[in-house]
């Protein structure tokens, strides 16, 4: 039978093997992960969290997230800082892990996690930043999804796929239409590894940060 690939973030629609960021607070009945995205944070935030909270018991209940920090589309950095610091908590509450949404906001989420080093594991989606950068984070319980920025030549996700732990690795589509086989064909091009070796790889990433099982 062939390996079910799963995409660890995704806007497209909700299946068994896909991991869906909700557009609202409406859960579906298969993967999900919720919470208030930067850019739609406002000053009444707080009043969502115990709705969310709610949905975090629910067993399709896989991440919290998209969550982050945004230095050009989003509130005040202290709104984002408090929000972020709340979900998390929450995440670490319900032992889900955190699907990050990162851009300009590196430094926030750096203060974040010197004052939180036993956070919730994070995984930075749709990652296209500088290896450096991505280097200066292995330590900390962050790990990279990479989606159709690897489709590009010399790309900042290519670089660092090359480079990043194995141990680290996650796929997505995030709001593409590309086809989460084809991110792991690219991946299988640039790793030099079958597509069954990635999909057992990041299946079992997952199963080292997190507890909920897939296609049950």
């Amino acid at each position: 039978m062939q390996m079910r690939l799963i995409d660890f973030h995704t806007h497209q629609s909700p299946q068994s093997n896909r991991l869906y960021n909700l557009p609202n607070l409406d859960p579906v009945s298969s993967p999900f992960s919720i919470g208030i995205h930067p850019w739609y944070l406002n000053e009444n935030w707080q009043q969502q969290l115990e709705t969310i909270e709610s949905h975090l018991k629910l067993p399709q209940a896989f991440a919290l997230g998209e969550i982050g920090f945004d230095g050009i589309k989003g509130p005040s950095e202290s709104i984002q800082q408090a929000a972020f610091q709340a979900q998390a908590d929450l995440a670490k509450t319900h032992e889900l892990p955190i699907i990050l949404h990162c851009v300009k906001g590196l430094h926030l989420l750096q203060v974040y996690l010197k004052k939180n080093p036993d956070t919730a594991p994070i995984i930075w989606h749709g990652w296209n930043l500088k290896p450096a950068i991505a280097a200066s984070l292995v330590n900390y319980p962050v790990y990279f999804s990479f989606g159709k920025q690897l489709l590009y030549a010399d790309s900042n996700a290519q670089n660092w796929l090359k480079a990043c732990p194995m141990e680290k690795i996650f796929f997505e589509t995030d709001d593409s239409a590309v086809a989460i086989e084809e991110i792991y064909q690219q991946a299988s091009v640039i790793l030099g590894r079958s597509l069954e070796e990635l999909g057992a790889l990041t299946a079992s990433n997952w199963k080292t940060i997190s507890k909920k099982h897939w296609y049950e």
